[in-house]
């Protein structure tokens, strides 16, 4: 038990970017955003919601390697009070489901690998096929540079239903202070957090990632919808018994957009802003940016109180 609780704390450091005294194992979220106007036709105004749903899972294999799983749902839903053409999804709803499985591999004292595969499952929930699965993989490698700051360095790979896309990754994990700290995989998800004390911490928090779902239904003709948004917010996390916490976020969804493409619309290959070869032509009218707010209900264990005890 000893060594599962050092390795399942070394591992999760590294991937998840949670800070090292605690480790989230169900999250639990609803997502609101104030109604926004859209770009042009429409007088309408756009109302998105979303949910999510997260469990994690380590399985220890040798004191040295940790089989990672987890299990991300997704849901959004974007409605307005508008008519639109048939070919337009109206409203939208959107599901996802991504799985991560994989080995972390710790190579010495300071120095780890983690390989993932992480196969998706994205859609609009109607007339499901292979279509709308997509397949993908992360790779990192990661060094402790000195007490308090470890960096990791990778990338993640997803088939999209636009073509390839790669993302290169930078994992920090940096305690600057007794107080202040650092961690995330960025460009996708970051947090800068001051923990106040034993129950209450606050910071900034940051969460951008492109997806694409699968719509099913016979009028959309096998279109995808690709998803943007980047969400800077602050936050403040409350223990309210035991292992259990509420978490609070307010800020707003910089470049939101739910584009519709027909089934054809490729990109050679893309990165993170950058686009190569693309020549689509979107269906759909976006909607501005503005103001969102989310709720959580964490599940989390303290890390290092069980090491103590193991």
């Amino acid at each position: 038990m000893k060594h599962l609780g050092i390795l399942t704390l070394l591992f999760f450091i590294s991937f998840t970017g949670q800070s090292q005294e605690t480790l989230d194992l169900v999250t639990i979220s609803g997502r609101f955003a104030t109604p926004q106007a859209y770009d042009s036709i429409y007088d309408g105004k756009a109302k998105e919601f979303g949910a999510m749903l997260s469990l994690v899972a380590p399985i220890e294999m040798s004191e040295r390697s940790i089989w990672y799983n987890s299990v991300n749902y997704f849901y959004w839903h974007v409605d307005n009070d508008e008519d639109m053409p048939p070919e337009i999804a109206n409203p939208i709803d959107l599901h996802g489901i991504i799985l991560r499985t994989g080995l972390y591999q710790k190579l010495s004292e300071d120095r780890g690998l983690q390989i993932f595969l992480a196969p998706r499952f994205m859609s609009d929930f109607n007339n499901i096929d292979i279509e709308h699965f997509q397949m993908g993989a992360l790779v990192l490698y990661e060094k402790k540079y000195r007490e308090g700051l470890k960096m990791g360095f990778g990338a993640m790979y997803n088939q999209e239903f636009f073509g390839p896309y790669l993302v290169p990754l930078v994992n920090v994990d940096w305690h600057i202070s007794e107080k202040w700290s650092m961690v995330g995989l960025f460009p996708v998800y970051g947090k800068i957090k001051y923990q106040v004390n034993e129950k209450f911490s606050a910071g900034w928090s940051h969460f951008g990632l492109i997806t694409t779902y699968r719509l099913g239904s016979p009028e959309y003709q096998g279109d995808y919808i690709e998803r943007k948004s980047i969400d800077e917010s602050l936050f403040a996390r409350y223990r309210l018994f035991g292992d259990f916490y509420a978490e609070g976020r307010i800020g707003y969804a910089l470049g939101r957009s739910y584009a519709q493409y027909e089934a054809d619309q490729k990109v050679d290959f893309s990165i993170p802003l950058i686009g190569f070869g693309d020549d689509r032509v979107q269906k759909n009218v976006s909607f501005h940016d503005g103001v969102i707010a989310s709720l959580r209900l964490v599940y989390s264990i303290s890390l290092a109180d069980r090491n103590k005890t193991n």
